[in-house]
């Protein structure tokens, strides 16, 4: 079984994520996408992130419709910062060893992967897929053939914290969010200015 991990703050997730996550499970033949919205994101610490309840339950919504996608809990129930090589051991854990996985991240968060904690083995433990809106170069952050692929994903321009400034003036998010995470977003009051 071929298995997508997709991590990320998800604050809020929006159609640019999803279709990243189902242009990665094409072209590497996912059977499935696990997205693992972070607890507490370690690279973020400086700055304001909503709950992870709340980011994870959007998440959920986000994905309800599409069969491949699904949601675990693993990052948002451990306590402390939030590290790629936990959320791959615990998926691992959770999913099996004998799975292929893939971790789908930013591209952007890929070039800074040799700051990560234990760096050699979140390699060891997935193939690393690092996504990018056009335009943006991608850099490779220079680790071993083989382990790292990236990828231009058209969708991606759109970005979670233009969605919080959107929100905070009182613009439309409709068609950048799923119906569902825009109704959420209303309801719970998140972002609002």
């Amino acid at each position: 079984m071929r298995v997508g991990v997709m991590g990320g703050t998800f604050d809020p997730i929006h159609i640019g994520h999803l279709v990243a996550a189902s242009e990665v499970a094409h072209r590497f033949a996912l059977d499935r996408v696990v997205f693992v919205p972070t607890g507490q994101p370690w690279q973020k610490s400086d700055r304001h992130v909503s709950a992870p309840e709340d980011r994870y339950l959007m998440t959920v919504i986000a994905t309800a419709a599409d069969d491949r996608f699904s949601v675990s809990r693993v990052d948002v129930d451990r306590d402390g910062p939030t590290y790629t090589v936990d959320t791959l051991r615990d998926i691992r854990t959770e999913c099996g060893e004998d799975h292929d996985f893939h971790f789908i991240t930013g591209a952007d968060a890929l070039g800074e992967i040799l700051s990560w904690r234990e760096p050699d083995e979140v390699l060891r433990l997935a193939h690393l897929v690092g996504v990018t809106r056009p335009g943006h170069v991608l850099a490779d952050p220079g680790l071993a053939p083989g382990r790292v692929t990236l990828l231009e994903i058209p969708a991606l321009a759109i970005s979670s914290s233009d969605i919080r400034a959107r929100v905070a003036r009182g613009e439309p998010i409709r068609y950048l969010v799923t119906p569902g995470v825009e109704a959420y977003i209303a309801k719970v009051g998140l972002y609002a200015g």
